[in-house]
């Protein structure tokens, strides 16, 4: 009798892209030490839109920075796929943040000299990297920038900047992208079309994307909100809405 195929089990969640377990973060300044993290067990999934939130000084930019490899957590681990990248050197950091990771800032960090199209495509032709050209168009026509590629960056509004910004974050398919407070420099309406382009890339382009925020307007466009408090893990929403993001924090602030 042969044996039928075993077929995959759609019910079974592909593993996640970023993994963290157990992570600290001391400060030691003179008289006394500092706990930024205190033992955060965390998990990103592809094509989710996650936001980092948490009352002022609970963690969260530096729980984003260990996760990204721009800080050394003090203990545990960190995983981008299949890689620790606790522990790694200096060197192998670069490479992993330059290949494998997109970054948004608050800052846009555009060079004034190029055109949104110059300054999107910088990073690969550093990295003396191919460019997929149907990507590139798709991410264009995601981000709403194809009448304003050849413009300098003085020429474009704070939002089309952040966008130019996302964009280049985009091209190369980084397995997470990590937004810091993308919208802080932002009007409302500016601050209203990057989130929108940050949550259709999640789902369009099947983007992993962390943003930390200290807006619960903003992280109501997430996929997934968890709160940190003390350095700690201590809630999480789904769907998250607005209020109801204000209410979880309002919560945490008396906590």
């Amino acid at each position: 009798m042969t044996e039928s195929p075993v077929k995959p089990n759609p019910a079974v969640a592909p593993p996640p892209v970023v993994v963290a377990r157990g992570l600290t973060k001391t400060y030691d300044t003179g008289d006394s030490q500092v706990h930024a993290l205190a033992g955060v067990d965390v998990e990103f999934h592809r094509g989710a839109f996650t936001a980092i939130m948490g009352p002022s000084g609970s963690g969260k930019s530096t729980l984003m920075h260990c996760l990204a490899g721009l800080d050394v957590p003090t203990s545990g681990t960190v995983h981008l796929g299949r890689t620790q990248i606790t522990g790694l050197r200096d060197a192998e950091l670069t490479l992993l943040r330059r290949d494998r990771i997109g970054f948004i800032f608050q800052s846009f960090n555009l060079l004034p000299m190029l055109t949104a199209e110059q300054n999107i495509l910088l990073p690969s032709q550093i990295a003396r990297r191919g460019i997929d050209k149907a990507r590139f168009d798709h991410i264009i026509d995601v981000v709403g920038l194809r009448d304003r590629l050849h413009h300098l960056p003085a020429k474009l509004s704070g939002g089309q900047q952040q966008r130019v910004a996302v964009a280049r974050a985009l091209l190369n398919a980084p397995e997470v992208v990590y937004a810091d407070e993308p919208t802080g420099n932002l009007d409302s309406r500016s601050g209203t079309e990057v989130l929108r382009f940050l949550r259709d890339s999640a789902r369009d382009l099947n983007q992993t994307v962390v943003m930390v925020t200290h807006d619960p307007v903003a992280a109501s466009y997430a996929d997934r909100v968890v709160f940190l408090r003390d350095g700690r893990l201590v809630d999480e929403v789904a769907e998250p809405t607005a209020e109801l993001v204000s209410a979880r924090l309002l919560k945490l602030e008396e906590g």
